[in-house]
C-alpha cells in the first residue's frame, strides 16, 4: 500500500501536501480502496474560509457517500474540475491527478497536528 512520506496525514484518511500556506488535499489510497469506485465528487466550499475539521464536500462510491472534512483551517481556493468528469481518477491516482481541493492555510500552527507517513501507517494498520 502506497504511503507517501513527503506527506501529512489526518485520521479522516485524507492527504494534504504542504507547499509555503497552500495546501493540497486528496483522499488517501487507503480510503479509496475501501469506498470502492468513486462515482463523484461534490465540493461547493469553492471560495469560503472555513475551520478545521469542517466538511467540505463529499465524495460517493458505489457503496456509500462520506463527507470530507478540512485538514487545516483556512480559504478554499480550488477545486480539481476535472473530477467532475472523471471522478473515477480518485481511484486510479489518489495522490496525483485525483487530488480535490487547495487550501490557503489560515493557521501554520495546525500542520504539526497532522499524522506524518509513519503515524498514518499504524492508524490503518499497514
Amino acid at each position: 500500500m502506497s504511503i507517501p512520506a513527503e506527506l501529512k496525514y489526518t485520521k479522516d484518511h485524507e492527504w494534504v501536501r504542504i507547499d509555503g500556506d497552500i495546501a493540497t488535499v486528496g483522499i488517501t489510497h487507503f480510503a479509496q480502496g475501501e469506498l470502492g469506485d468513486i462515482v463523484y465528487v461534490e465540493v461547493e466550499t469553492l471560495d469560503e474560509t472555513l475551520d478545521k475539521d469542517e466538511v467540505f464536500g463529499t465524495v460517493e462510491a458505489v457503496k456509500t457517500v462520506s463527507d470530507l472534512f478540512l485538514p487545516l483551517s483556512g480559504e478554499i481556493i480550488e477545486f480539481n474540475e476535472s473530477l467532475e468528469d472523471e471522478p473515477e481518477t480518485v481511484n486510479s491516482d489518489a495522490y496525483g491527478a485525483g487530488w480535490m481541493i487547495k487550501i490557503k492555510i489560515s493557521n501554520q500552527d495546525e500542520v504539526a497536528e497532522l499524522l506524518d507517513a509513519e503515524g498514518y501507517a499504524a492508524l490503518i494498520g499497514a
